[in-house]
């Protein structure tokens, strides 16, 4: 054997035994993420935390999330955006990164490469410009679900804009959106990253103490209707999602309101 060749093998060895090492590190530091953010810090407000159906919750410093390992993103995104975050801070976009905070470890980015669909945020980074940690921490892939460009930058984005309009008008709303994940669904990457068909958001509002709900239902495609005709009750989410939203507030007033889909009462009151 020509010393060219043992020197070939001996490089790729080091080569592998440096990916394995990685590895380990990586799933020790996610561990350790894990543990630490079972505890929510005080920046993130779990007052309306929907239920989880895989039992996978993680707290960030700005939102909250549920994941999905096997659609490898989140059922649900939740936070709070106040009237005093809202902000035309323009920060550098940062690159996507894995959130180290999950065990299972969140897709990675290079699985939505050549695949014609956008990482299309579910906490907007336009909701948290207020400082650069906070809009830096959207930019997790568990934060992201795979959508069409004219989608993701047409009616998905008059949404995002929509609410925070409101946030300002009613001095902050609570939000938590995702997609409606379903088996049997197209999937991107090699670590099959469902696209959803719809996409949910679903809005509380408890501004002078009145309580509010809204939820919108969107096909996956671009769309020139008005936002209204996307309304739906919260219960229609709630059966296509198996998520249990809102179910800290009083029985008879979840219902009330879960049943709701009055457009009008909420937009111009």
């Amino acid at each position: 054997m020509s010393k060219k060749t043992i020197y070939s093998i001996l490089t790729a060895i080091v080569i592998i035994i440096f990916y394995f090492l990685n590895d380990k590190v990586d799933q020790k530091i996610a561990d350790d993420n894990y543990i630490e953010k079972a505890n929510p810090s005080s920046e993130t407000n779990t007052s309306y935390l929907p239920t989880s159906t895989t039992g996978y919750v993680v707290h960030h410093d700005y939102y909250s999330l549920s994941y999905n390992e096997t659609h490898e993103q989140a059922e649900w995104v939740a936070y709070e955006l106040k009237k005093n975050q809202l902000s035309k801070n323009h920060y550098k976009r940062p690159y996507f990164t894995r959130d180290k905070s999950i065990k299972t470890k969140s897709a990675d980015w290079r699985s939505y490469k050549k695949s014609d669909y956008d990482k299309g945020h579910l906490c907007p980074a336009a909701d948290r410009k207020f400082s650069l940690k906070a809009h830096n921490e959207t930019f997790l892939t568990s934060n992201i679900s795979p959508q069409k460009h004219d989608f993701n930058a047409g009616v998905w984005n008059r949404l995002e804009q929509k609410t925070r309009h409101w946030a300002s008008k009613y001095d902050g709303v609570y939000v938590v959106t995702g997609g409606v994940l379903k088996e049997k669904l197209h999937s991107i990457g090699k670590e099959n990253v469902t696209v959803p068909k719809y996409f949910y958001k679903v809005l509380l509002d408890n501004y002078n103490g009145k309580t509010k709900m809204i939820a919108f239902l969107i096909p996956h495609k671009e769309s020139n209707k008005p936002l209204y005709e996307f309304v739906v009750s919260v219960d229609k989410i709630e059966q296509l999602t198996g998520i249990d939203f809102f179910y800290q507030l009083e029985d008879r007033k979840e219902n009330s309101l879960e049943a709701n889909t009055n457009y009008k009462n909420w937009s111009f009151r």
